[in-house]
């Protein structure tokens, strides 16, 4: 059931692949979703423990904070025990932290409960849910990474309603009860997790020594965590090389100026615009705009950035979407009316989204398929350090003001900064050192010819594939026809061979 078509080469992209993306669209939607919609609760949180709006705020950055920072974690216990039960347990530590912390007297308590126990229980399914993701797409994967990344929105445009309304009917302490109960879905999404049938190119990992097919089943669900290195134990947990190269260090830098800012309005709007008079329910549907527009862009930019014409300049594509969002928060740092502030989450949610559907995928591009959850891990950890700086200062800074305006400005400069950063660097920095390497004819050329023999479709493969796996993996095959384990993608390449 749900096995799909084999191909005996590659991820089967469908099949029971369709099932792990709808549990992705899921956990996405939870993993970024649910710290924003929190946000609802702050106000009747301020009200009853007498706190000011940044201590409050520290409930949605340590779970965001926890949600980035454990990457690594997360990566170590994916493959020590699988994706699933990771996830179920992940699920269970999400649930359970919503359930306590409607018992909570305390903002300490509030922070231990729903930001640490719940942030880690999302990590625990959001990265898990990437891996596998990665495991039953290949050729579709900018538009399956396109369609899950929409959980975000979807969730976010459902959940800050509904928390309006457990908030009007329960309180705060009756929401987090039913939210947490909400949240054992997360298990449910864990148990569809299992490893895809038969043999793809990332399961196998040059022969390894382990011949049986339930050995390699097991490996097939850890593969995409273990593949970096290429080593059989810790060196495949954490590939701190990754560091050394210049294009991650671009992109780890991009990625911490982005989230400086990047989430700021969005934790800031329902109360933003509740002090400029919207009533409580019509500045709650705010959010639900930016989801309504960010379930339209995510999907539509997925499918875009796989052109065959956009995906060679996909860094250039993010750093547009870098700009435009960065551009959104300063035209409307003085927005007050509600018409204003509605075309601002139309413009933000476009925007937003067009960096939710790249962001991965230019990760992806950057450093190669087997060194993606390593460098997924360390990128996580580094934007774990931004979220914990960026949100907080910000909601201290509306303490202190009494003004929103100058945050909007403050957030909206550091994502221009990230998206100027990433433009030059990539130009100026990267461009001559990418086309040095590769221009011996791996780059293009052999990339796309060797897609096509591979896999024994001459024109799709190319338009899906050379610039994001193949075009950093094919160097090393290219160069000399003996070296078995080093290609990253080993099973396409033995076949073909």
């Amino acid at each position: 059931m749900g096995a799909g078509p084999r191909r005996g080469v590659g991820p089967p992209d469908g099949g029971w692949g369709w099932a792990v993306l709808g549990a992705c669209f899921v956990v996405t939607g939870f993993a970024y979703g649910f710290p924003k919609a929190v946000s609802v609760f702050f106000r009747a949180l301020m009200s009853d423990f007498g706190a000011g709006y940044s201590d409050t705020a520290w409930v949605s950055s340590i779970m965001l904070a926890m949600l980035y920072g454990t990457g690594p974690v997360s990566s170590i216990l994916v493959t020590r025990f699988g994706c699933r039960p990771v996830m179920l347990v992940g699920g269970l530590l999400a649930s359970a932290g919503m359930i306590l912390a409607s018992f909570a007297t305390r903002l300490l308590e509030l922070y231990l409960t729903a930001g640490v126990l719940t942030g880690l229980g999302l990590a625990l399914n959001f990265q898990p849910s990437l891996i596998m993701l990665g495991l039953y797409f290949d050729r579709r994967r900018p538009l399956a990474n396109g369609l899950a990344a929409a959980g975000s929105p979807v969730f976010l445009s459902a959940l800050s309603p509904l928390g309006q309304q457990l908030l009007v009917h329960f309180g705060w302490r009756g929401g987090f009860l039913l939210l947490g109960g909400l949240l054992l879905h997360c298990c449910a999404c864990g148990a569809v997790m299992r490893p895809p049938p038969g043999s793809g190119p990332r399961p196998l990992r040059d022969s390894a020594g382990d011949a049986p097919e339930e050995a390699e089943a097991d490996r097939a669900g850890l593969s995409l965590s273990e593949a970096p290195p290429g080593g059989r134990t810790r060196r495949r947990l954490l590939d701190v090389t990754v560091c050394a190269d210049r294009a991650f260090a671009v992109y780890a830098v991009t990625k911490f100026l982005m989230a400086l800012g990047l989430f700021v309005p969005a934790i800031l709007l329902v109360n933003y615009a509740k002090d400029a008079g919207v009533p409580d329910a019509d500045a709650a549907f705010l959010l639900s705009i930016v989801g309504f527009v960010d379930i339209v862009a995510r999907p539509a930019c997925g499918a875009l950035a796989g052109l065959r014409r956009l995906r060679p300049h996909i860094a250039y594509l993010f750093s547009l979407a870098l700009l435009a969002n960065g551009l959104t928060d300063l035209s409307s740092a003085r927005a007050r009316s509600y018409g204003t502030l509605v075309a601002f989450c139309i413009a933000f949610g476009l925007s937003y989204g067009m960096v939710g559907a790249l962001q991965f995928e230019v990760l992806m591009a950057t450093v190669g398929a087997h060194r993606f959850p390593s460098a997924l891990g360390l990128v996580l950890l580094i934007e774990a350090v931004a979220v914990l700086i960026g949100p907080p200062s910000a909601g201290r800074l509306v303490d202190a003001l009494k003004n929103y305006e100058i945050i909007f400005y403050l957030a909206g400069s550091e994502v221009v900064l990230a998206g100027v950063f990433m433009a030059v660097a990539t130009k100026c920095c990267l461009r001559r050192s990418q086309d040095a390497p590769p221009s011996p004819g791996t780059e293009g050329g052999a990339s796309d010819t060797e897609d096509a023999e591979e896999e024994g479709d001459p024109e799709p493969l190319p338009t899906e594939e050379p610039r994001g796996l193949e075009a950093l993996e094919v160097p090393s095959p290219g160069a000399g026809p003996a070296e078995p384990e080093v290609e990253a993608g080993p099973g396409r390449a033995s076949e073909s061979v």
